[in-house]
Order: C-alpha cells, then structure tokens, then sequence
C-alpha cells in the first residue's frame, strides 16, 4: 500500500507578509486557484494511493480539514503536533500510525508547500521509484538543477542501482556561487528536494539505529495521543522532548540503505518571493502583477496587491507586497533576507508577524477591521451550519448588526433570530452563541467595547470544535 504523507508543518516566514504563522503558505493560493496543499494533494491523481496522512500543526487543525473537503478528499489520519519538531519526528509518527492498517506500507513523504509544474514528470519519478522501495531502499528525489543555484542543498549520486536510481554519494549544504557552477556543469548534482519513498517499517528500523531518542520520543507520544474529533493530538509533554532534526540528519546521511533518483519536474521549494517571480508568466518587461497593480517603466519585478491598489514606476528588480496591514519591499536578489524582518516583527512584540487580520476559525472567519484604545469593529463570517462557542467575556461588550443572512442567537436565556439590518448588543458577562442554521453564509459587523479586547478574554461553556473552556 502506497500512503501519501503531507507534512504541513511549515511557517513560510520568507514569503511575509503574505505567509505568517496562523496562516502559512501551503494554505494559500500563491500560484493557482488553489492551496499549495491541495496542489500537492491533487498531483496524486494518476498514482495508486491510500488515504493520505497529514502531520499539522494542532493550530491548523480545521484549515486542513476544510481543505481536504473541498477537494472531496478524505484523510486516513491528521496527526496534530503541539510544536514543530522537524521532518525526521513528522515522519516516524506518520510511519508509526500508517503500520498500524499495513505492516509494509510504502511512504511517500512530500512537503505541502512546494510547487511543481510538470505534474506528469512527477508522477513518472514516483512509478519509477517504487521497485527500489519496495527493495528496501530509502529513496529521495534529487531535482535536476536548472541553474547554479546557491539556496538549495545538494545530494552527489553515486554509483547506479537500478537503471533510473543511484546510491547517494553525499549530501551538500548550500553551496557558493563558484562551487554551485560546478555542480550544474558536472551532471552528478541535484537539489535536495527533501521528498521521499520508502517502507515505512525500514525506515523506523534506521531510525532506532541511527537516532533511537527520535524513535523512542515519537513512539511514546503517539502511545499517549488523544482523539480529538477528527484528529489524533500528540502528547505535548512527550513530543517536547523530541530532538528537532530533518530526515537527512536523522537518517539519510549516516543509513546504508539511500538512493537517489533523479526527478526534472519544474520543482520549486517556494522559499521565497523571487521563486515565485522565476515561475510565473511576466508581462513584456519581466514584470509579475498579482492584484490591482499599475505599473509605469517598470523591469523584472514582482508587485502583489491583496488589498488596495498599488502603483509603481521606474522601479527594477523589486520585490513589492501588499496586504491590509503591511506593505513588503525588497530587492528581488535580497529576498531570503525576509525572515530577518519577521524576527525583528516578533522581538518588537508586533502581531503582523504571526497573524493576519483575517483569522480562520473553525466555523468561518472573522476580520479585523479597525481598532482603538478601547474598541475593535469585526467583520464576522459564519459558514452554514456551524455556530460558535457559548461563551462570555468578562472585560468587554459587543453590538451584532447583521448585513447579511440569518443569525441565530443564543443571549443568556433567550434564543432568537436576527436577519439582515437587525442588531442586538451582549452585555460584559453575557452568556452568549452566534450560529448560522441556513445553508447560506452569515456575515455581520461586530462593534467591541471594553478595557481589554484581547482573544484570550473568554470563558467557554460549550462548544462544537473540541476547544478547551478557557
């Protein structure tokens, strides 16, 4: 059985500000109407797979979920991980879990924030590399490498295993330009694509000999995991113990057991904003506009609007980004620099870098719209048939005007119904539920007034996500 792993655990901090902590970019459409995890998802088709297993941050529990159902696509497990701990943990509970339904299941383990243009290509590679996992090999796909590229990693093949695969010679970190030259002219280089396929059980037996205190962490916290609706939560204290290291330094580089296979698939890591100029179409200039752009003697840049227009001219290999509340700009040559904008963000104590001022929730999503010393307006979207926790708040009050839609309302003992252009106000202290019982979306402005507005601000007696009173 041939079980597809998404690792979905990624911050995509160098693609600020559009990427942020709450909401990363394998969950956003940055090259197509769709996710960059439905993408992956989606590239399966063609190839004989099980359900596929997600490893997720517990944050992104229900953008995942709601994913995997647009695309009418159910998982076999979504594994909720309480803090990132690198591929190497992700893996092992996933092979854990996936030996559970086969004993000699087969992993493909892909990231869900990489892009790939020839989706045939990629599938050929995966057919291709079977046999040699199926023989006990631990297979890794090295990219073909279009340019000298110095932001990747590379993997040296050696001699050959099979009329496709080779042994892996060595593992390279990112190499300078000089060296990176010669790789690319010497044909024995790829890019370290960080995808796998391999048996799950042999890869657990190389993780017991080369990092047994990985093993032995992920065994223990997926002994104590919890059901948590849908999803299978791992023990938080346990996981925390965990070492944080990839595959590669985990077990690639030290097993006897790795090959390479050689994949041209258009691949890209998307790590940053001027991989996304390299693989989108340019207007006559080399220019990318995403949004409402306006350009005037413009060259080689990448301009996205999310939120407003934005007009440019005499500008050159430029990277501009704009959302509802940051405006990113960069030189396109300097963009891997973008992380150390989000450090300062976070050392500054600024919310811009970790969320948006939209946040999803599990029944929709609310957004910031304008905020004071003691007030906050809300846009809030309820989708249909979900409704929120009963709850109350202690420092603050709120006024619902509903502008489209039908809101039912639960306000202490009474429950009743709000239409478009209909209000109510909840006092501090109310016991209060917003639901939206109709099969259309329910959209109201919410109007806080209070000493403290802050998130945390609740008490939850009820509610349908699994979220703990607090």
């Amino acid at each position: 059985m041939l079980i597809p792993v998404l690792l979905s655990g990624g911050v995509g901090s160098r693609l600020w500000p559009v990427s942020r902590e709450s909401y990363p970019k394998q969950f956003l459409p940055l090259a197509s109407e769709q996710s960059m995890l439905q993408e992956t998802l989606a590239r399966l088709d063609g190839i004989d797979t099980a359900s596929p297993i997600v490893v997720c941050n517990e944050e992104h529990r229900f953008v995942v979920a709601e994913q995997l159902r647009q695309l009418n696509c159910k998982a076999g497990t979504i594994i909720l991980e309480p803090m990132g701990r690198n591929t190497a943990a992700a893996a092992a509970v996933a092979a854990i879990c996936a030996q559970k339904n086969d004993p000699n299941a087969i992993l493909l383990i892909l990231s869900a924030d990489h892009l790939i243009e020839n989706v045939e290509a990629f599938r050929h590679s995966v057919r291709a590399a079977l046999p040699l996992a199926e023989a006990g090999k631990l297979v890794t796909f090295g990219i073909v490498p279009t340019r000298p590229e110095v932001g990747y990693g590379y993997i040296r093949r050696g001699n050959g295993l099979s009329p496709v695969g080779y042994k892996i010679g060595r593992f390279i970190e990112k190499p300078d330009a000089d060296t990176a030259q010669r790789y690319l002219q010497s044909g024995e280089y790829y890019w370290n694509s960080g995808m796998f396929l391999l048996r799950a059980s042999i890869y657990l037996d190389e993780l017991a000999k080369h990092a047994p205190d990985i093993l032995k962490a992920s065994q223990s916290a997926l002994k104590q995991a919890r059901e948590d609706l849908d999803f299978e939560r791992l023990d938080a204290e346990i996981f925390s113990t965990c070492p944080s290291v990839s595959i590669d330094y985990a077990v690639m580089e030290k097993t006897d057991l790795g090959a390479v296979l050689p994949m041209d698939c258009g691949w890209s890591d998307v790590g940053a904003w001027s991989a996304l100029w390299e693989v989108a179409d340019k207007d006559l200039n080399g220019n990318v506009l995403k949004g409402d752009v306006l350009l005037d003697n413009c060259k080689n840049s990448y301009v996205r609007s999310d939120s407003r227009l934005v007009a440019a001219t005499g500008i050159e290999n430029l990277v501009v980004v704009e959302t509802s509340d940051a405006v990113l700009v960069a030189d396109r040559e300097n963009v891997q620099d973008v992380k150390k904008i989000v450090t300062l963000l976070r050392e500054s104590g600024r919310q811009e870098a970790n969320a948006h001022t939209r946040v999803y929730r599990p029944w929709g999503f609310y957004e910031s719209l304008i905020e004071g010393d003691s007030f906050q307006v809300k846009r809030i979207v309820v989708s249909p048939g979900h409704k929120l926790s009963l709850q109350k708040h202690f420092k603050r009050a709120e006024h619902w005007v509903v502008v489209s839609g039908t809101a039912e309302v639960t306000l202490e003992d009474k429950v009743f119904t709000l239409v478009e252009g209909e209000s109510t106000y909840v006092a501090v202290e109310n016991k209060h539920r917003l639901a939206n019982t109709t099969r259309s979306p329910l959209e109201l402005i919410e109007v806080q007034s209070g000493s403290y507005l802050g998130e945390d601000d609740i008490q939850r007696f009820d509610d349908d996500y699994g979220r703990s009173a607090t």
